[in-house]
């Protein structure tokens, strides 16, 4: 027997079954896996699930409006964002964020250890206010942080064990006569940091040098430009801040059509220009944009949009591969050797899909995680933490959505060892394997079946623990772990993670499903 859901109007109709299936149904019995000999393939960086805040979250400003909060009165705002042809409404004015909460707090900590990036677009054109009292905006930016701020993600980094990651300012008002950046602001960001108690682990010279344009970057900016620019700022990070290590380039979009008309500038002629100079080669992905910019004017924004019915398709999930691949190859010529980090990605730019939200885009979460630590990147970090679709916190309540959920029980589950997980029972049973977090010789599976209508078998030589992630709708944003309601306790404590028995033999895993399987005892070499 199974239950048809019908989804939330507009939306794709998705099956779900939410009944057990009896064996008989299970079909033939799949490969046992052999969870003593699974080799080991490669490592992660114990901060390899990681988060991002924006930088207009911190300072104040506007930024994608989650879409059921939008209102008439907020399309008559200006928006100080070189995005032509956007609804003024796909935004939505939010004060400096309250880091001081104690709920973010906690839910951010039990994802530590983890790297905290502050950045994103705005934060090309931020005015670090190096000084106790206001100065006002000078002219070449576009906003301003002001010490409390900036003392406020200090403090909260070193509360949740959050490394922090960041980029500076290259719009005009921190360049000279000649229109060459210049290190003022950065050297101050960096000293007041520093005075602050606080570090920076990293950081991009800016955010998406792909659209130096658009994000804030003098008009006619090209490739020499970025490359005569990046010598300033290597020769100012090895001298003023030898410990920080210098990611980039940040690029985003070119494996696809996401970043073309854009003036987009190619990471190959920027990092020819710049010669090498990388500690990690950084990237950025989205496997689409989101239904704000869908409205980028044309059949160009359609074209590179997606819908809630394609996002357990292969296709859809193997996108994050194609990106990787190609960055990798230039990481390859340019800084050969040189760890790659994924350092913002989620469901979809701009903001997040409506589904975004949803238990329907854990599934995309968790498989990236899974594919890209088996392609050796090093940190994946999330955008964002708390803020519009994409968020893995609601930000008005803080209420985990189902992607905290599986943040949550892949920081519980998954340590940095990378293991081959073998052959899969079926293609639509994504299988991926690492070393039990906190267990010599143990194992962890995550087994993702995609298939919305059939349940798959895994068979497993010992007993286990199951952690199984469900729904009754793939568009709730409320989900199950082994058949209870995942939801903090009354004082916002995260629920007591309780396995359900893996018995040896034959796991069956439900249609759109998540499964977590630990094996404290499965005593791999690779592991101890």
């Amino acid at each position: 027997m199974r239950t048809h859901c019908k989804n939330r109007p507009g939306a794709a109709r998705i099956v779900l079954a939410v009944t057990m299936y009896s064996s008989a149904l299970l079909g033939a019995e799949p490969v046992m896996v052999d969870l003593q000999n699974l080799p080991r393939v490669g490592a992660v960086d114990e901060r390899y699930q990681s988060f991002n805040i924006e930088m207009v979250e911190v300072t104040g400003g506007r930024f994608w409006a989650p879409y059921a909060k939008q209102s008439p009165a907020a399309a008559g705002e200006a928006v100080k964002l070189a995005t032509p042809a956007l609804d003024p409404a796909a935004f939505r004015y939010r004060p400096p964020i309250d880091l001081s909460r104690p709920r973010l707090r906690q839910l951010a900590a039990a994802l530590g250890p983890a790297y905290l990036r502050v950045s994103g677009t705005w934060a090309n054109s931020t005015y670090f206010q190096d000084s106790p009292a206001p100065t006002g905006l000078p002219p070449g930016f576009g906003g301003v942080l002001t010490r409390a701020a900036w003392s406020g993600v200090v403090d909260f980094a070193r509360a949740v064990n959050a490394r922090i990651v960041t980029s500076f300012a290259i719009s005009q008002g921190v360049r000279d006569s000649q229109g060459v950046w210049t290190p003022d602001q950065a050297r101050k960001f960096v000293e007041f940091t520093e005075a602050a108690g606080g570090s920076i682990a990293a950081a991009e010279f800016f955010n998406e040098p792909t659209f130096a344009a658009m994000g804030g970057a003098p008009p006619g900016y090209d490739a020499a430009a970025y490359g005569r620019d990046f010598a300033v700022f290597r020769s100012f990070a090895r001298k003023s801040a030898p410990r920080m290590s210098i990611l980039g380039p940040g690029s985003i979009g070119e494996a696809t059509s996401l970043a073309a008309g854009h003036g987009l500038l190619r990471t190959e002629d920027m990092l020819r220009a710049s010669g090498p100079g990388l500690d990690a080669f950084s990237y950025h992905f989205y496997g689409a944009v989101s239904k704000r910019c869908a409205a980028l004017g044309t059949a160009q924004g359609a074209a590179l949009a997606t819908t809630a019915a394609a996002a357990l398709s292969e296709d859809w999930l193997s996108r994050t591969d194609r990106d990787e691949a190609f960055y990798a190859v230039l990481r390859d010529r340019f800084e050969p050797g040189k760890p790659l980090w994924l350092t913002e990605t989620a469901e979809a730019a701009c903001g997040g899909n409506p589904w975004a939200a949803s238990f329907i885009d854990s599934f995309r979460y968790l498989d990236q995680l899974g594919r890209l630590a088996r392609r050796g990147v090093q940190v994946v970090a999330h955008n964002t933490l708390a803020a519009s679709d994409y968020g893995l916190l609601d930000e008005d309540t803080l209420e985990p959505r189902p992607n905290y959920w599986a943040a949550w029980l892949w920081r519980k589950t998954m340590g940095t060892t990378v293991l081959d997980a073998g052959k899969s029972p079926a293609a639509s049973v994504h299988l991926y394997a690492h070393c039990l977090r906190g267990r010599p010789g143990g194992v962890a599976l995550l087994a993702i079946n995609v298939d919305s209508e059939s349940p798959h078998g895994l068979a497993i030589p010992m007993a286990g623990e199951r952690y199984t992630l469900t729904a009754r709708n793939l568009l709730d944003t409320s989900i199950d772990l082994n058949g209870s309601p995942l939801r903090l306790a009354a004082h916002d404590e995260l629920p007591e993670l309780t396995a359900r028995p893996a018995p040896a033999g034959r796991v069956e895993l439900p249609p759109a499903s998540i499964t977590f399987l630990a094996f404290p005892n499965a005593g791999n070499a690779g592991c101890r």
